[in-house]
């Protein structure tokens, strides 16, 4: 099975959590990766190639592709993980605008901007793989997170737009939908629900595990595993889909 041995996988927000577990599983299948985030603290942690980049700017997804062409060669797959979580919005009538506009860029602007810029050389070798971290807040969506829940509805646009535009060039496109998992981003969520609500980060923890059959939430690695199989040669035949990681929970 060819899986991604030899190929170049671009993955953002690869210094932690589920960037950082899927950028493992990659390089330990063979795949040559480059992980993009802000944080040069924390990718250079991470063991792997790495650029840092704002990812909510033309510029900054320009400067990690050039960076990754130069050091690796033409990416194979792009993983477009990066992204900035609810715990700071409000219900929509007290939305601060920045903090819309913000989530936007980050969360659905970054991942055009990529896509667009990715997809050309794609389309020319007539080989890609493209994969969105999404949520299951596309579907269902969170108080009191109407710039999350949007952002992440609308990647599920972009991701079938990416399958219909790339599709007839060897390309193709996908998203994961994770549920909860316990991150450095959902552990952040969770200290603010905590203190608004006067009980503890780990009591938060607890009914968000109640909300799944096996009494847990989901691994980063469980999303990574998704993730890597999208982004093999042996998941030819998906394109379009938008897949829950969930535990078999909506939610």
């Amino acid at each position: 099975m060819a899986g991604v041995e030899g190929r170049v996988a671009l993955v953002t927000g690869g210094g932690r959590g589920i960037g950082r577990a899927t950028a493992d599983l990659l390089a330990t299948r063979g795949a040559k990766v480059m992980c993009v985030a802000r944080s040069e603290e924390e990718l250079a942690k991470s063991g792997h190639e790495y650029s840092v980049a704002d990812l909510g700017t033309p510029d900054g997804c320009a400067k990690a592709l050039e960076d990754t062409e130069q050091r690796l060669g033409p990416v194979d797959i792009l993983i477009c993980n990066h992204g900035l979580g609810s715990a700071h919005e409000k219900v929509i009538w007290e939305q601060d605008l920045q903090d819309w506009s913000d989530s936007i860029r980050i969360n659905l602007d970054g991942p055009f901007y990529l896509s667009r810029l990715v997809l050309k050389g794609m389309v020319e070798r007539r080989y890609g793989r493209v994969v969105f971290t999404s949520s299951t807040a596309a579907l269902n969506a969170e108080h009191a997170g109407s710039a999350y829940n949007s952002s992440k509805a609308g990647l599920l646009g972009l991701m079938r737009s990416v399958a219909e535009d790339g599709g007839a060039y060897g390309v193709t496109s996908n998203a994961v939908l994770p549920g909860w998992v316990r991150t450095e981003m959902a552990d952040r969520s969770a200290r603010y629900e905590a203190e608004e609500r006067g009980i503890t980060p780990e009591q938060v923890w607890e009914e968000r595990a109640a909300l799944y059959r096996p009494g847990r939430v989901a691994t980063p690695k469980e999303v990574g595993e998704m993730i890597a199989f999208l982004a093999a040669e042996e998941s030819s035949g998906v394109s379009g889909e938008s897949i829950r990681v969930a535990l078999g929970s909506s939610w």
